[in-house]
């Protein structure tokens, strides 16, 4: 499970707040308040949050699925496995994949691990030879001995 946050462009839609309203929670906020409680409960729902399946959906179709967002959408997606029996992340769409770049951040919580965030590019077209674009999602997960 994670939650993603995705960049670039501008939502036409979004739901009605006051004036000056911006949802931009932190690393750790994101982890403890909203990925933790939907990792226990499929049911929760949070109200800035929506749901995608990144595999089926290219970049530039997600702003009309979130739920608010100017430049920044935020999704719990569940994470596809590229083989069945394996451990590796399936990242490709019909026209392109995601691509992880540098290494992942450790996200604290009172000098405690909570989580871990990767940065992911997405290119057009099939490795090795995609096409770089100005996509980019931060993808949220949790810590492996996370206390719930």
């Amino acid at each position: 499970m994670c939650v993603c946050v995705h960049m670039n462009s501008i939502m036409d839609e979004q739901i009605e707040l006051p004036p000056g309203f911006r949802f931009h929670p932190t690393d750790e906020e994101l982890i403890t308040h909203y990925l933790s409680p939907k990792v226990l409960n499929t049911n929760f729902t949070a109200v800035a949050i929506g749901e995608a399946d990144l595999n089926k959906s290219e970049p530039w179709d997600l702003p009309g699925r979130a739920k608010m967002g100017e430049k920044e959408w935020y999704f719990f997606c569940v994470k596809d496995r590229k083989y069945p029996t394996g451990l590796r992340t399936n990242r490709a769409t019909d026209s392109g994949y995601w691509k992880a770049t540098g290494k992942d951040k450790e996200i604290f919580r009172a000098k405690r691990i909570v989580g871990m965030k990767k940065t992911l590019v997405f290119y057009t077209g099939r490795a090795p030879k995609g096409h770089k674009s100005n996509w980019v999602m931060h993808e949220y997960r949790l810590a492996p001995k996370f206390p719930l």
